[in-house]
């Protein structure tokens, strides 16, 4: 005990590349915050597009960023992996300044969806890079760079809604170009931090589980890819608080109007306040595979509190929602850590980018099907919540079963060691 204590409270994993990482994060966060939260808006006052037309430039460019998570895994394992990820934050960098030249709409969605694909394969090489650069302290890690991206979302979140009280098409501009700057800053960062070894030795002891042998094609591993179709279903919990918390308080005569913005805050807020300290919880492989069981209770009870709060008033409407917002959020912070862990654990080190490339899949896939399913639950009501909760309730249950056959258990008694090739 006295040994997990010190490694949780010594400094960042990775030394110097990781705080650099994390400053990479914020900035990326910070600037991937001004745009997010204006873009509908930008591409509606200063585009002069129709609804139509945002909703299928968004729907295309979702769709090409499914490619950008394997594409990217996929160099990182022939290439430097800082030099795939510089070369993606400049063609952000780009294809946001792009936006800024052009009006005309067949441009703007492929501006659109190199900028898509391009914010998926960041995604999974930042992933990359953590896993390498931590080692066994990966998931201490992702609990801290989740953090600073939460916060990062926070603060660009706050400067986009200051810019806007101007009014002006001049604000939306510049807006976008600060999201193009700092991905340009986050390029220049990233020529700083030293590249990690890309292959490494796994000393694995009886802590962790061991995996056992694994094709070095994620597309060939069965396993793997059922891993990742019952992944898609756990990063619902993304569309809940994007689609399905303001549409169902949209359409509930009890719920307050102003409830909405206030529940993104709170998920906000919890994140940031718990991801570090409950990852502690998911260490380990086994650990991770153990949260599991309350990552499904959490999702069963979401579920109950969505269906409740159309059952009162004003005051018991608030707060069955403000406790779903709240199951819903420690779920996302439960899920983010055994994720993290169990999709490195299950792919062999030798193609470590392929395999947690395949696995940005899941979040790919989860932007495309997410809407629907939450959007179905409003649509069916009460019982709608119901099974929406015990659906992904159920997933986790199977997924804890899935990664059972692929890994053995063992006494926990030995710290686990990654030993780089240096």
């Amino acid at each position: 005990m006295i040994h997990r204590a010190n490694t949780w409270s010594r400094g960042t994993p990775g030394g110097l590349d990781g705080r650099r990482m994390l400053t990479i994060a914020l900035v990326d966060r910070v600037g991937s915050g001004l745009w997010a939260s204006v873009s509908v808006l930008y591409f509606t006052y200063v585009s002069g597009l129709s609804v139509a037309r945002i909703g299928t430039l968004v729907a295309v460019a979702g769709a090409a960023g499914i490619a950008g998570a394997p594409l990217g895994g996929r160099l990182a394992d022939r290439f430097p992996v800082t030099r795939v990820l510089v070369t993606v934050q400049l063609l952000r960098a780009l294809t946001s300044l792009a936006l800024l030249t052009t009006d005309h709409y067949a441009l703007l969605v492929a501006y659109c969806s190199l900028g898509s694909l391009g914010d998926r394969a960041a995604n999974v090489l930042t992933k990359l890079y953590a896993t390498r650069v931590a080692g066994p302290d990966r998931v201490r890690y992702q609990a801290l760079q989740r953090t600073v991206a939460n916060a990062g979302w926070a603060l660009g979140g706050l400067a986009a809604a200051a810019a806007l009280t101007l009014g002006t098409t001049a604000a939306y501009r510049w807006l976008l170009a600060g999201d193009a700057l700092s991905f340009l800053a986050c390029a220049l960062l990233t020529l700083r931090v030293d590249e990690p070894r890309s292959h490494t030795r796994t000393v694995t002891t009886s802590k962790d589980p061991r995996t056992t042998a694994t094709p070095t094609s994620p597309w060939r591993d069965r396993t793997y890819l059922a891993y990742v179709a019952t992944d898609t279903v756990l990063f619902l919990d993304d569309a809940v608080f994007k689609v399905g918390l303001p549409l169902w308080i949209a359409h509930t005569d009890t719920a307050p109007q102003g409830l909405a913005p206030l529940l993104m805050v709170l998920n906000n807020v919890m994140v940031v306040a718990l991801q570090v300290p409950l990852a502690r919880f998911g260490a380990t492989t086994a650990a991770a595979r153990r949260l599991l069981a309350p990552l499904s209770a959490a999702f069963a009870l979401a579920g109950i509190a969505m269906a409740a709060s159309a059952t009162g008033g004003t005051v018991t409407t608030t707060l069955f929602l403000t406790a779903a917002a709240a199951l819903f959020t420690l779920a996302e912070i439960l899920h983010a850590t055994i994720s993290w862990e169990l999709s490195v654990a299950l792919a062999p080190d030798t193609a470590q980018g392929a395999y947690l490339g395949a696995h940005g899949l899941a979040q790919s896939a989860q932007r495309s099907i997410g809407p629907l399913a939450v959007t179905a639950a409003i649509a069916t009501g009460p019982l709608g919540w119901l099974t929406f909760g015990a659906t992904i309730a159920l997933t986790c249950a199977i997924q804890h079963r899935l990664v059972r056959e692929r890994l053995t258990r063992g006494p926990l008694s030995v710290a686990p060691v990654t030993v780089s090739e240096h």
